[in-house]
């Protein structure tokens, strides 16, 4: 068999944009090698002190296994200020208007819209709905202004238990976007942390989002598989960055 007939990756078939539950949707190999490296530089320039990397402690005196940096709006269990408040204290870093757009281009690209010209996305068609239409549901027209970014970084032994980002007042998608190593993903419901849930792996540059019926879903981290980055991204770990819309008005103190 000819080499060249086979994905990049060495597959058999690509994987396919397919939607786990109504209104959450996974977009494989949405962001290309070009812009996964731009935004890998971007996070290691985030996670810099002030407001930098840090561990983040539950109310339970619990820590979380993924560091955690925000841009836009700080966020700690269970809000969101304009300082790192449990970490240097120092002002949050802005969201940066180039992210702001990704996220809005994500939505379109997992809801079955047009990619727009300039993503700079890898396998524009796909992002665009190369795969059957879904029927997820289509949130309202106006763009979203995606104000907040949460970037965790998982090491091979980081997990992150099953929760819901219910502390904004927006119901517009989150958008989830995966750098590094491969993760095993798990999505559930929004009654509880339990079944039924599916378990899928998200790759380097894969885009995921939730939103309408799907937006309050429990979901999480249970394993992280160390040494499946690809190589020429020069990561060993996982970053997640996650999009979401605040709806918060003026921002909290």
């Amino acid at each position: 068999m000819d080499g060249e007939l086979l994905p990049a990756d060495g597959e058999l078939f690509p994987r396919e944009r397919t939607e786990i539950a109504p209104g959450a949707v996974h977009v494989p190999d949405w962001l290309g090698p070009d812009l996964q490296r731009e935004l890998l530089d971007a996070c290691r320039a985030w996670a810099r002190p002030p407001a930098g990397l840090r561990t983040v402690r539950t109310p339970g005196g619990g820590t979380m296994t993924a560091r955690q940096v925000c841009l836009g709006l700080h966020w700690y269990p269970y809000g969101y200020a304009r300082t790192a408040v449990d970490g240097d204290g120092a002002p949050v870093k802005p969201m940066p208007g180039r992210l702001a757009e990704l996220g809005r281009q994500a939505v379109a690209a997992a809801y079955g819209g047009p990619s727009p010209a300039g993503t700079g996305a890898g396998t524009g068609s796909r992002a665009g709905g190369g795969g059957a239409d879904t029927g997820a549901p289509a949130e309202p027209e106006p763009p979203y202004a995606y104000d907040i970014a949460l970037i965790n970084f998982y090491e091979g032994d980081s997990r992150m238990g099953m929760h819901r980002d219910a502390e904004e007042r927006s119901g517009a998608p989150v958008v989830s976007l995966s750098l590094g190593d491969t993760c095993v993903f798990r999505f559930g419901n929004a009654a509880s942390r339990g079944r039924p849930y599916q378990d899928l792996r998200l790759r380097s540059g894969d885009l995921f989002v939730f939103g309408g019926p799907a937006r309050l879903a429990y979901h999480g981290v249970p394993k992280v598989l160390p040494g499946t980055a690809p190589p020429w991204l020069g990561l060993t770990g996982r970053l997640n960055i996650t999009l979401r819309v605040g709806g918060l008005g003026t921002a909290p103190g």
